[in-house]
């Protein structure tokens, strides 16, 4: 990354222009400040504490040079939004978000790590929010480390939305709620969350908000928002209200309707993390829960014009 130092930048350090008028994370800096040529000014290796003049021309390390270490694989998916800065895919069900044991050649890092290899572009899978195997929808993945930092500061302070849609077993009388209830792993599974009293020494405070768009045949179509992010929150949220997830079973029952737990990652807003301009995105149903909610619910159009 290059740039010129402006004229009302004049007499400040490199670290307050890392900090605050590149916004800049504490994480990245280190980076920089700890690599060989990670700063460098008018040609010239400096420290944070190097006072800038106006013209002078600063160079950051911030390219990534080496790809990581995930196997690149042809694998079908679809891109919502892509620049330099950000890609959006939409992950289909039954696609693991990152490697991990026995999901070593077929999750999304794998699908984007073949894209970029394609092209030439080192990559290094930096996913600012991550989504169950079976969970469908939109994935947010920065694609340098400035972006990685300034969309995880944005998710720190509420900045990024998602919207789910769910179908649950059972039929909601409510036309909106929200759950607020602290969620742990059950002693019993590393995997497993459950809800718990807020007192609990591993508790994590959770928070659902969610609203009813359809009733009908022991069945409920909600648009839920997660404010926090928790692992398994919507599943065991639902399922602590009485409504679990349609064909979830770790937390319900399964479906003969549906192969997975009917819950799809649907809306996405965040501020991009360059322009700042607010980036909204909708992820197409995918076959399996467009099927499911023709079905159930015969109020619901073909055309999805009723859905948010």
């Amino acid at each position: 990354m290059q740039l010129t130092v402006k004229k009302e930048q004049n007499g400040i350090t490199v670290l307050q222009l890392l900090r605050k008028e590149l916004g800049f994370s504490s994480k990245l800096i280190k980076h920089l400040k700890f690599s060989e040529d990670g700063i460098a000014v008018n040609g010239e290796r400096v420290t944070v504490r190097k006072v800038l003049h106006a013209g002078d021309l600063v160079l950051l390390a911030l390219e990534d040079n080496d790809a990581a270490d995930i196997a690149p694989v042809d694998l079908p998916i679809q891109i919502l939004y892509e620049d330099g800065d950000v890609v959006v895919p939409a992950k289909p069900s039954n696609m693991p978000t990152h490697p991990s044991h026995d999901h070593h050649y077929d999750t999304v890092a794998n699908a984007l790590a073949y894209r970029y290899t394609q092209k030439g572009i080192p990559f290094v899978f930096r996913p600012i929010n991550r989504l169950d195997r079976n969970t469908s929808g939109l994935l947010l993945i920065a694609r340098n480390r400035v972006s990685a930092g300034k969309l995880s500061n944005a998710m720190k302070n509420g900045e990024i939305q998602k919207s789910y849609l769910a179908v649950l077993d059972g039929e909601m009388t409510q036309a909106e709620g929200r759950v607020e209830a602290p969620l742990h792993r059950t002693a019993e599974s590393i995997i497993v969350r459950e809800v718990c009293e807020p007192d609990a020494p591993d508790a994590d405070w959770a928070l659902t908000e969610y609203r009813v768009l359809a009733v009908a045949n022991g069945h409920t179509l909600v648009e839920a928002r997660p404010i926090t992010g928790r692992t398994h929150q919507l599943r065991v949220h639902f399922a602590y209200l009485g409504f679990p997830i349609t064909g979830d079973d770790l937390y319900g029952t399964a479906s003969a309707e549906i192969s997975r737990h009917a819950l799809h990652a649907y809306t996405l807003t965040f501020p991009h993390p360059v322009t700042q301009e607010s980036i909204f995105l909708k992820a197409p149903l995918p076959a399996d829960m467009s099927s499911l909610i023709d079905r159930f619910f015969q109020n619901i159009q073909a055309n999805r014009k009723e859905l948010p």
